[in-house]
């Protein structure tokens, strides 16, 4: 049930600069055979490519950015991100999952119902929750009521795989420093 990302950003770019470059080329060309002044002159542009030699160091530039540019975006496209819907315990047959997002804020809500935490942050790693706040309390005391407290709602929510819980506390003083 684990639904990995698309790679929705890398295509949309990729589409518009070729989109782009198709414009101009089809604008060039019109203007080209209607005799109108050309925003890109053809001829200029053959003759600097006709000047240019495979030496030169615009080619060498060129051939670099276009080499990481095709590395990053196959980089991307192969390999996978993070899960956009995590998959719960099959029930009854049937699959079913939580968005990430639902379970960070579900698991943050149940952080802020600790009495003494303040401004708790959940982050969501490969198979770690990293729970971040601020304490009146005792760090020690605090940290366990949080685990309690986030353990407590993900066994009503039933992940498929428990993640791991660390948590980073501080403590705040009664003045309201750090």
């Amino acid at each position: 049930m684990t639904r990995l990302p698309r790679r929705v950003v890398p295509a949309v770019i990729v589409a518009v600069l070729l989109c782009a470059a198709a414009v101009l080329v089809a604008v060039s060309l019109i203007q080209r055979l209607t005799g109108t002044r050309e925003w890109v002159s053809y001829d200029s542009i053959a003759t600097r490519l006709h000047d240019t030699t495979w030496g030169s160091v615009w080619v060498l530039a060129a051939g670099i950015i276009v080499t990481v540019l095709g590395l990053a975006l196959l980089a991307a496209a192969a390999l996978p991100g993070k899960p956009v819907v995590l998959a719960l315990e099959p029930g009854d047959g049937i699959d079913a999952g939580i968005a990430r997002r639902s379970l960070r804020h579900a698991l943050a809500e149940a952080a802020g119902r600790v009495d003494g935490l303040d401004k708790p942050r959940v982050a969501l790693r490969n198979k770690k929750i990293h729970v971040k706040g601020h304490t009146r309390h005792t760090v020690e005391q605090t940290a366990q009521e949080v685990g309690l407290a986030v353990a407590d709602r993900l066994d009503r929510i039933k992940p498929a795989t428990v993640p791991l819980l660390r948590t980073s506390l501080r403590t705040i003083d009664q003045g309201g420093a750090r």
